[in-house]
C-alpha cells in the first residue's frame, strides 16, 4: 500500500485534503508515497510557531536547547535502521545514505558540543569587548545577540533528505527560534520519516517544530521581519522565492545555498607520479559519483595544467571505469540511480547543450535504460579552449558529469574558477605554500570553501565536497550569497544583533556579567568559600600586596630555565626601548598573583583550568610592589555538580597603575 505522507502542523499530524502527489522510486519507478498539503491553515502554524514553540524555546537557556539536540541526534541514531530502508528508493547507496543520517546526526552533535562548551549557560550572547563611551567610564556601549521572535522557514533539496533538514535545524534550535521544515517532494518520504523520530523523541517543546509535506500555500504571505527563510535548490527558484513581495516589504531574512560550478584544480607541482596526481584523480572520480553526482558541492569543472590534459583524461577514465552502477542494494554496487526520471532527463538535456562545446570522452549519455529506473553511468566532457566554452561556465547538469578542461598558468587557473561566478567550494591539489598563497589571495573572494588536499592530509581529510559543521557552507555570486553552518556563526544568523548603550552597572545586571566600570561588591568571605550559587557577577577580592625582588626574578629564572635578557642582563635591558631596564618575567607576576589570591584549603574551587586575554600591560621592575584585584565576571553552570567561573584579574603596581590582567578560568561546585 503506497504511503500518504502526512504533515505535522500545530501540534499534530494532518493528512492533505486532497491535491495528493505521487513519488516514484528512483529504482523501478513504482509509486512509493504521496504527498500533498492541501487544507492546511498556513496562517495558523505560523502564529503556532511563533506563540507556543519561540515561547517555549527562548525560555531555554542555550545549554538547555544543545542538550535538547545532543537528544534529538541520539533518536536518529537510534532508529537510523528505519531511514537507511527507505532510502534505497532515493537511488542511494548504503555509503550515500551514511552520510545523509548518520552525517545529519552528527550535525546535531556537533552543535550540542559547541553550544555547551562556547556558549553561556543563558539566553543572552555577548559580542566582543564593552566600548567605553565617556572618558570617566560611566557610559558604555555592548553588542548583544538575542533570539529572534518569528519562525525560521526551511526549504530543502532533494539530495540529503536528512542532512540537509538537520543542518539548518542545529542552529536553529540552538539560537531559540522554532522551525518549519519544507522538504523537496522527491525524497520527502525519508524526511517524514525523520521528522518522525524528532517528535516522537519527546525532547521538543510544543511548536519548535513543524513540517509541510507538500506545497507551502500561502505561508510566504504570514512572513514579517522577525522571520528568515533559508532555500537549497536551484537558482531559478531562489530568484522567484527572493522576489515574493512580502521578502522586500518586511526585511525578510533570506539565506539560499543554490546552483554551483565548483572547481578543482590540479596545480603544476602535481605531476604524474606524484601523490597529489593520484589523489586529485581519485577525488573528481568520487565526486562524480557519490550520490550519483547530485551533490552541491560535487566538482563539475576540473582545471588541469594543459600539458596534463591527455595524462588526467586517461588516469580519470579509467578510474570511473571501476564505477558499479545498479540497484544499490546488490553487493558490488558501487553507485545508485538519479533521484527520478525527470532528473534523468534534465541531466540528459544538460549534457546535449554543453556537448556543443566540449565534448564527451568517457561515458554515453544516452546509454542503455530500462524505462523505469533512473540509472545514469558517469559522463566525462573535455573541452581545450575553455575561454571560448561559455557554457561550462553557465550550464551545471546535476548528475555524475564534470568537464575536464586545461589552464595556461596559475593566474589563468584562478581566473578559470572565478568564472564560475561564485561557487561552495573549490579544491586545489598542491604540495606547494606558495600556489596555495596565490590561489587563496586571487580566488578566495569567490568561493565558499577552499580545500587544499595532499599527501600530509590525505588520510584524514574529509575531501572536496564535504560541508562539516565547524565550517561556514554556502557562497557568495552564483552560489547564492549566503551562509549557513560554521559552528556560532550559524547560531547568530538566526539571533539579532543590538547595541546596548548605558551605565556599566545597569548593564551588569540585565546581562548577568560583569562589565568594566561597574561597582564591585567587596564581601567579606573570601570568594573561594562561595559555591557557584552563592557568587553573583561582580562580587570582589581586593588583595594585600607583595613586593618584587631582584631574588625573585633571579630565582625564577633558574628554576624555570627562562634567561631572557629582559630578566638577567641589565646593560641589555637598558638599551631596550621597551623595559629601562631588569623587569620581571609575566609569568613570576602571574605565579605571584595566585599567591595573593588563591586560598589553599579544599572547598567550591574544584579547579582551575585556564586563563584567557592574558596582556601584559606594564613591566614590573625589582622594588615594585604588586596586588591584585579578582572580580567574578560571570558564571555559567555546566553539569548538576559544577559549573564555570570566569573571573576578572587585575594586577596593578603601588601607583595603582595596571600592569597585567586576564580572565581566570575555574570550576566550581554548585
Amino acid at each position: 500500500m503506497t504511503k500518504i505522507l502526512e504533515n505535522y502542523a500545530e501540534g499534530r499530524w494532518v493528512k492533505s485534503a486532497g491535491g495528493l502527489s505521487p513519488i516514484h522510486s528512483a529504482l523501478s519507478g513504482d509509486v512509493v508515497a504521496e504527498t500533498g498539503s492541501d487544507g492546511l491553515d498556513f496562517g495558523g502554524m505560523a502564529d503556532f510557531a511563533r506563540k507556543k514553540g519561540g515561547k517555549a524555546l527562548r525560555a531555554m537557556t542555550f545549554h538547555e536547547r544543545a542538550l535538547m539536540l545532543k537528544a534529538l541526534g541520539q533518536a536518529i541514531m537510534e532508529r537510523k535502521e528505519e531511514l537507511y530502508d527507505l532510502s534505497w528508493d532515493t537511488g542511494a547507496t548504503r555509503t550515500d545514505s551514511w552520510i545523509d543520517i548518520e552525517g545529519g546526526a552528527g550535525t546535531l552533535f556537533s552543535y550540542a558540543s559547541k553550544g555547551r562548551r562556547e556558549l553561556p549557560n543563558d539566553r543572552i550572547l555577548l559580542d566582543g569587548d564593552t566600548e567605553v563611551l565617556a572618558r570617566d567610564g560611566s557610559f558604555i556601549g555592548q553588542h548583544v545577540y538575542t533570539s529572534m521572535q518569528g519562525l525560521a522557514l526551511h526549504i530543502n533539496a532533494f539530495n540529503f533528505p536528512v542532512w540537509g533538514m538537520l543542518e539548518k535545524l542545529g542552529p536553529t534550535l540552538l539560537a531559540g527560534v522554532p522551525a518549519i521544515v519544507k522538504p523537496a517532494s522527491a525524497t520527502a518520504y525519508v524526511a517524514e520519516a525523520a521528522f518522525r523520530i524528532m517528535i516522537e523523541s519527546g525532547v521538543l517543546p510544543e511548536g519548535a517544530l513543524q513540517f509541510i509535506a507538500g506545497m507551502p500555500g500561502d505561508l510566504f504571505d504570514h512572513l514579517t521581519g522577525q522571520d528568515s527563510v533559508a532555500f537549497t535548490g536551484s537558482a531559478n527558484t531562489a530568484a522567484k522565492l527572493q522576489q515574493i513581495p512580502v521578502i522586500a516589504r518586511e526585511a525578510v531574512r533570506f539565506t539560499a545555498e543554490r546552483d554551483s560550478l565548483n572547481a578543482s584544480i590540479l596545480a603544476p607541482d602535481a605531476a604524474p607520479g606524484t601523490p597529489e596526481f593520484d589523489l586529485f584523480v581519485k577525488e573528481v572520480a568520487r565526486e562524480m559519483t557519490v550520490k550519483a553526482g547530485q551533490k552541491c558541492t560535487a566538482i563539475r569543472r576540473a582545471l588541469v595544467p594543459a600539458n596534463l590534459i591527455d595524462a588526467v583524461q586517461e588516469a580519470l577514465s579509467a578510474r570511473l571505469a571501476k564505477a558499479v552502477v545498479g540497484d544499490p542494494r546488490n553487493e558490488g554496487v558501487t553507485m545508485g540511480a538519479l533521484v527520478s526520471r525527470a532528473q534523468l532527463a534534465d541531466v540528459r538535456a544538460k549534457i546535449a547543450e554543453l556537448s556543443a562545446v566540449a565534448p564527451v570522452v568517457y561515458g554515453d549519455p544516452n546509454g542503455a535504460d530500462d524505462g523505469k529506473g533512473a540509472f545514469f553511468a558517469p559522463v566525462l566532457m573535455r573541452t581545450d579552449d575553455p575561454w571560448k566554452a561559455e557554457a561550462i561556465h553557465e550550464v551545471e547538469a546535476f548528475g555524475p558529469v564534470a568537464t575536464l578542461m586545461p589552464y595556461a598558468d596559475l593566474a589563468d587557473a584562478a581566473a578559470l574558477a572565478n568564472h564560475g561566478k561564485g561557487s561552495l567550494a573549490i579544491s586545489v591539489f598542491t604540495h606547494d605554500g606558495a600556489t596555495a598563497r596565490e590561489l587563496v589571495l586571487e580566488s578566495g573572494a569567490f568561493h565558499g570553501r577552499m580545500a587544499f588536499l595532499n599527501r600530509d592530509s590525505a588520510k584524514t581529510s574529509t575531501g572536496h565536497g564535504s560541508p562539516l559543521p565547524v565550517l561556514v557552507h554556502g557562497g557568495p555570486g552564483r552560489a547564492g550569497g549566503g551562509e549557513e553552518m560554521g559552528g556560532i556563526r550559524g547560531v547568530k544568523h538566526y539571533m539579532q544583533r543590538t547595541a546596548l548603550q548605558g551605565d556599566p552597572g545597569l548593564l551588569s545586571k540585565a546581562l548577568g556579567e560583569y562589565l568594566p566600570g561597574a561597582p564591585m561588591d567587596e564581601g567579606t568571605v573570601h570568594p573561594f568559600r562561595l559555591r557557584l550559587g552563592e557568587l553573583e557577577p561582580g562580587y570582589t577580592l581586593k588583595t594585600g600586596s607583595r613586593t618584587i625582588t631582584l631574588d625573585d626574578i633571579e630565582h625564577f629564572a633558574d628554576f624555570t630555565g627562562d634567561n631572557f635578557y629582559a630578566h638577567m642582563d641589565e646593560e641589555a635591558a637598558k638599551a631596550s626601548p621597551i623595559f629601562g631596564g631588569r623587569v620581571a618575567h609575566g609569568y613570576l607576576i602571574l605565579s605571584f598573583a595566585a599567591g595573593l589570591f588563591v586560598d589553599a584549603p579544599p572547598g567550591p574551587v574544584l579547579a582551575n583550568y585556564g586563563l584567557e586575554h592574558l596582556r601584559f600591560v606594564k613591566p614590573m621592575k625589582p622594588g615594585d610592589s604588586m596586588k591584585v584585584s579578582l572580580t567574578v565576571r560571570s558564571k555559567s553552570q555546566r553539569s548538576a555538580e559544577m559549573g564555570e567561573v570566569r573571573w576578572a584579574v587585575r594586577v596593578t603596581n603601588q601607583d595603582d597603575e595596571l600592569c597585567a590582567t586576564y580572565d581566570l578560568l575555574t570550576m566550581n561546585a554548585v
